[in-house]
């Protein structure tokens, strides 16, 4: 009696959709950056390798097994800051999924109190300095308090107000270059330095203020507002992304929507 080439379990299919998904994450993660070039010469020296062991080609098996013997350790180091962005990904949504479990249904109605007013603050304030094209870079934090990014600038402490953003970002002021950081209701801190973003395809019209925003966001799970100098546009950074927000009622609406 013949026995089956290929025999496919449930929990061969269930493997095979896992590992798609998680290939395809990994993508998303490095799609846009010198990574992803890396990690595609990666595979193909290790499909290479692959057929050269079928083929019994000894000696260049032998250096391509050396150099895949360390390929754990060398991957760990070429891609640190993926790896480094992924788990704060993960921890972030944890995090985020836990607390909304456990502290949502106690502090809802106040948060949504203090967030409607904040944000309509935080809205103003942007329409304001695009009419005049103050440039402006404010994180907002969420889950991540960005303690290391605020200790890189002059702490504040400060309640948040329309004037006080406005005299931080003056042309004039001593604390008008870098980032503002906005936890909860405070402006924690001013002139902060943020990680510019790596990606290559980011249009070249955009400066250091929005690779700076997409670089924290990047890594993080802060949404980042930008004032353009150049344009007075206004535009916003969320998981590495970039949209542009026209009035101050979708300033107020996306502020919302990550409060919640």
């Amino acid at each position: 009696m013949l026995q089956a080439f290929i025999t496919l379990r449930f929990f061969d299919v269930l493997d095979i959709i896992i590992t798609a998904f998680l290939l395809y994450q990994l993508y998303l993660l490095l799609k846009g950056t010198l990574a992803i070039n890396i990690l595609i010469g990666v595979l193909s020296i290790y499909l290479f390798w692959v057929l050269v062991k079928a083929l019994h080609m000894q000696l260049l098996s032998t250096i391509l097994g050396q150099f895949m013997g360390v390929g754990v350790i060398a991957m760990i180091i070429v891609f640190q800051q993926e790896i480094r962005r992924f788990f704060l990904l993960i921890g972030s949504r944890y995090l985020k999924s836990s607390t909304k479990i456990k502290f949502g249904h106690f502090f809802s109605h106040s948060e949504k109190k203090d967030n409607s007013l904040i944000a309509n603050i935080l809205g103003e304030t942007l329409v304001s300095m695009a009419k005049s094209k103050t440039g402006a870079l404010i994180v907002v934090t969420r889950i991540s308090e960005l303690e290391h990014i605020a200790n890189s600038g002059v702490i504040l402490n400060a309640e948040i107000s329309k004037s006080l953003i406005k005299s931080v970002f003056f042309k004039n002021s001593p604390l008008h270059d870098g980032a503002m950081i906005i936890t909860d209701d405070k402006i924690v801190a001013a002139r902060c330095m943020l990680p510019l973003s790596q990606r290559t395809d980011i249009p070249g019209e955009y400066g250091l203020r929005h690779r700076s925003a997409i670089g924290i966001s990047e890594n993080t799970d802060a949404i980042v507002f930008i004032v353009s100098e150049e344009t007075g546009n206004i535009s916003y950074s969320a998981e590495g992304g970039l949209e542009q927000i026209n009035n101050k009622d979708e300033v107020v609406k996306i502020f919302s929507e990550i409060k919640e």
